[in-house]
């Protein structure tokens, strides 16, 4: 009965605001804008914007790092940043030296410099609004997803063919297969993540073996094992390089087990300290970092808040397949942007149709009133002779404890019922309290299945074949399944 449902669960987003500022800290684009400000016209940086190795120490020393390659290394990715970024601008040496590349002044061989220029994305970093403090952190992640993907080799030049492109075939490495699998581990930590509301760090054996083992595998046989072990070693480094940018929390694969095994580390047993394994966790930013590429992919991932400028319609077949604390918040946004007056009226006219998820709409209708309180009463009386949403009004006034709520006719009682199980199916809530539901809603009448097959509902015939499944006593379990049958054969013949 399913209709098509969300890719991911709606994720909590901090606020622009919030995030800009966890942008700004990001130790690596905090080091990139330090450098951008740092930079003049006496900057050297060769051809392809790097800063010439003579430059290196006086950036490393700028930012506080250490006088050695590793600092070095750090000033140059910084700088590195701050041009992918637009935060400096490098102009071309080749595009006003008429004596060509690769020469100086008088002709003789010294490697052609760029001049640099302060960008305009500096401005905005702290002139800007958070979303172009956002934008900016964007192609920061995107540099660095780059970084992390890439591979290591001891001489560039030997890869580089008479025609300037890469020979990856000699690298063994295949850029698409390494991007689309760091993007699925990132995937499933957003997953995992989103599903955590304490938001426990992930262990790194964990997060390889997602991307390894086979659901259907019970023991993994030593060559899936050695497979995580290399995907773990992987990610060990590609984490490194993605925390700067401040998307994870990292804690490493422990050196001393590096040592121990040799060049991996073999995946944890049971009773072994996982957390030496690495540990890996997404920060908000990390959230919003990567529910923003996988908004570019074409992935479906809502965030709690997309749909407060929406239509009531929007709202309620978008919260359809939320968890009820989410839906519960989707539906407190919507309400806050769009006030009580009218509210409850436009969730009631949303909540109609035959459709597979109206069930499921009037449902989330029900608790959305519940939400907007003792105003939504006249809009919910205004519905008590309307055949779909009569039952649910009564229901909804009882418990608000109004007055003078009218009795419902049998008729509506067995449809309200149908439509009820109906949004429990559509929902594929827990398989007890769904079993709960079908025992109680048939024991509250006598001869419930002699008349509910009658019920002009479209999901009569399947709701009651799936109390055939569910009802635990087998009598009644007959029953439902023969008035299923006469359901079906009533819809067929159209009487």
């Amino acid at each position: 009965m399913s209709a098509e449902r969300p890719t991911l669960p709606p994720v909590r987003l901090h606020t622009e605001a919030e995030l800009a500022r966890d942008a700004l800290a990001a130790p690596l684009l905090a080091r990139a804008v330090r450098l951008a400000r740092w930079a003049g016209p006496g900057t050297r940086v060769g051809a392809g914007g790097e800063l010439v190795d003579a430059q290196l120490p006086a950036a490393a020393e700028h930012l506080g790092l250490t006088a050695d390659e590793d600092g070095a290394a750090e000033a140059s990715e910084a700088w590195r940043l701050a041009v992918d970024t637009g935060l400096v601008e490098v102009e071309d040496p080749e595009a006003d030296d008429e004596t060509g590349p690769g020469t100086d002044e008088d002709g003789f061989g010294e490697e052609a410099e760029g001049t640099v220029t302060a960008g305009e994305n500096l401005a905005l970093l702290t002139g800007g609004s958070p979303q172009d403090v956002l934008a900016i952190w964007l192609d920061g992640l995107e540099a660095a997803h780059a970084d992390a993907t890439a591979p290591f080799f001891d001489d560039f030049a030997d890869l580089v063919g008479e025609d300037g492109s890469i020979d990856f075939d000699a690298l063994d490495w295949d850029p698409e297969t390494e991007a689309e699998f760091l993007d699925g581990v990132l995937g499933n930590l957003y997953l995992l993540t989103v599903g955590d509301a304490a938001g426990a760090p992930v262990p790194l054996p964990a997060l390889a073996a997602s991307m390894i083992v086979p659901d259907d595998m019970g023991e993994p046989t030593d060559d899936i094992l050695e497979q995580v072990s290399d995907a773990m070693m992987r990610l060990d480094d590609q984490f490194r390089v993605l925390e700067p940018i401040g998307i994870v929390e990292y804690r490493p694969v422990d050196e001393a087990l590096l040592a121990e095994d040799g060049a991996d580390a073999t995946p944890p047993v049971d009773d072994e300290d996982v957390t030496r394994y690495g540990m890996v966790k997404l920060t908000p930013l990390g959230l919003y970092g990567i529910r923003a590429r996988m908004l570019d992919a074409g992935v479906e991932a809502p965030a709690i808040g997309d749909l407060a400028d929406k239509g009531a319609d929007a709202l309620l077949g978008g919260i359809a397949y939320y968890p009820e604390e989410a839906a519960r918040s989707e539906v407190q946004l919507w309400l806050a942007a769009r006030g009580a007056d009218g509210a409850a009226a436009e969730l009631l006219d949303a909540a109609r149709g035959e459709d597979a998820q109206a069930p499921l709409r009037r449902l989330h209708c029900q608790q959305a009133l519940a939400l907007v309180g003792a105003e939504a009463e006249p809009a919910v009386r205004a519905v008590l002779d309307d055949g779909e949403l009569g039952g649910l009004a009564r229901v909804w006034l009882a418990e608000l404890g109004a007055a003078d709520v009218p009795a419902p006719p049998e008729s509506m009682i067995f449809w309200l019922a149908v439509d009820t199980i109906a949004a429990q199916l559509e929902a594929d809530g827990d398989l007890d309290e769904l079993q709960g539901l079908v025992e109680g809603l048939s024991g509250q009448h006598s001869g419930f299945f002699d008349e509910v097959w009658r019920v002009d509902h479209p999901a009569t015939a399947d709701v009651l074949e799936a109390m055939g499944r569910l009802h635990s006593d087998k009598k009644q379990a007959k029953e439902a399944r023969k008035a299923a049958f006469k359901a079906r054969s009533r819809s067929g013949s159209g009487s």
